[in-house]
């Protein structure tokens, strides 16, 4: 006699969109095909005692592949994700060569094809040069969208005059993902730099360098009648602007802001504690929460960017910015969860239905009948500690390497089939393209 089911997840509580249930879920085909089944299933996991979570969506990711794979590629990366139970990524497009073509979006999706653990899809990088080529670039199977570099980060995709800016939003029609630092600003200050100290990166890309950037891209946007999407957010005073502007621009933070403050993180970590935007202060850190608590921000992306152990070492300036964060996101998100300062309902909002509402994602971000069989499970009571042995990027660091938290992913289930368990991959990774509804229904 045929199952009823190709997987059953029994015994946990589900997350689904009307709040948290106990029930059975039935898949079929890849698909939530019902909550609260009965029947057989060729394959049943026992959830008891663990949360059962939309698929966490992970919009910004580095993960280096072509031409910086010593760092790390799409396998590895994407290993990393699955490990902290991470069901699909945006990847960036500051790669050797940049991903600002056609030919080079291609190539990634060919590279990706059943070589990631996870879903996936590409951003295309905005250039002086391809702008008029972006409405249809950004229309390509696979394509998470187009993405903007205001100010100078890894990589030489830089886009900083206004003039340029305003080309750059005049042709397409989906939300472009911009890294708000402004670098007119950042060249003036360079001598705020101090050779061998970090904690001089927030003096030189200070605040207003932030902030500067943001009016400048809000300004632009509403002209071009441009959705856009601020990444990667480190100031209050940007939220409190962004709350003003919901008509045109979501935003995002990462974990790692709302984690580290300067005051502490730099003389303990250096320049593993450089990135872009900076690290700033505990006050900042305080101000981002706020702003969450006040729901302003969409999204949560990790902003993965790693580099090597050797790499970081160098003395600063000459050490580059970016710590990777992929497979530890879920995992410090759930600490705080259980530190009290913020809800699972605002993670999982967060990290599924956030990314799925803002960027037009085709059946992903929540737990519903017909959704993709995307399901990031946990253990909100496991206390443990960030091991380097857990770690799976090629970077092999992490600044949360030590740090003991509350709550932790135990599996990852992507269109229904088992990727991660305890720790443990699937025998071989079959990750597919995001669909987007812009895309796919014009």
């Amino acid at each position: 006699m045929t199952a009823a089911y190709d997987l059953k997840l029994i015994g946990g509580t589900v997350h689904t969109p009307a709040g948290p249930i106990r029930a059975d879920v039935g898949v079929r085909g890849g698909r939530i095909v019902a909550i609260g089944a009965s029947g057989d299933a060729g394959e049943t996991i026992d959830c008891t005692g663990l949360d059962i979570l939309p698929g966490v969506i992970d919009t910004q990711v580095h993960f280096r592949e072509p031409g910086l794979v010593h760092k790390e590629d799409l396998e590895s990366g994407s290993r990393a994700a699955v490990l902290g139970g991470v069901t699909a990524v945006f990847e960036m497009p500051n790669t050797k060569p940049n991903t600002d073509s056609a030919e080079a979006i291609q190539d990634k999706l060919a590279r990706a094809h059943h070589r990631m653990w996870c879903d996936h899809a590409f951003y295309v990088g905005a250039t002086n040069h391809n702008a008029a080529a972006l409405a249809e670039l950004e229309r390509l199977p696979g394509t998470a969208g187009v993405k903007i570099f205001m100010g100078a980060s890894t990589g030489d995709l830089l886009v900083a005059e206004d003039s340029s800016l305003a080309e750059v939003l005049a042709s397409g029609h989906r939300r472009v993902a911009i890294h708000a630092e402004d670098e007119a600003r950042m060249n003036a200050r360079a001598g705020e730099r101090v050779p061998g100290d970090a904690s001089s990166h927030p003096v030189w890309r200070d605040d207003e360098s932030a902030l500067l950037a943001t009016q400048r891209i809000l300004k632009l946007a509403r002209a071009a009648g441009r959705r856009i999407h601020v990444l990667h957010v480190s100031t209050p005073a940007e939220l409190e602007l962004l709350a003003r502007h919901k008509d045109i621009a979501t935003c995002e933070v990462t974990p790692q802001h709302l984690t580290l403050a300067g005051e502490e993180a730099y003389p303990r970590l250096g320049t593993h504690a450089q990135m872009n935007p900076p690290i700033r202060s505990g006050a900042h850190r305080d101000g981002l929460w706020h702003w969450l608590q006040q729901g302003v921000p969409d999204i949560l992306g990790s902003d993965h960017a790693p580099h090597t152990v050797e790499e970081k070492a160098k003395p600063y300036p000459e050490s580059p910015s970016g710590m990777p964060g992929v497979q530890t996101m879920l995992p410090l998100m759930l600490n705080h969860v259980a530190e009290g300062r913020t809800t699972l309902q605002r993670v999982i909002d967060l990290t599924s239905a956030g990314p799925q509402r803002v960027f037009g994602i085709i059946g992903k971000g929540r737990i519903a009948i017909g959704y993709d069989a995307d399901f990031s499970i946990v253990d909100l009571k496991a206390r443990w500690t960030i091991e380097q042995s857990w770690l799976a990027s090629r970077s092999g660091w992490s600044p949360f390497t030590g740090m003991t938290l509350t709550g932790r992913p135990i599996g990852t289930i992507v269109r229904g089939k088992r990727v991660m368990w305890d720790g443990a991959l699937a025998e071989a990774a079959q990750g597919e393209p995001i669909r987007f509804e812009a895309i796919d229904f014009g």
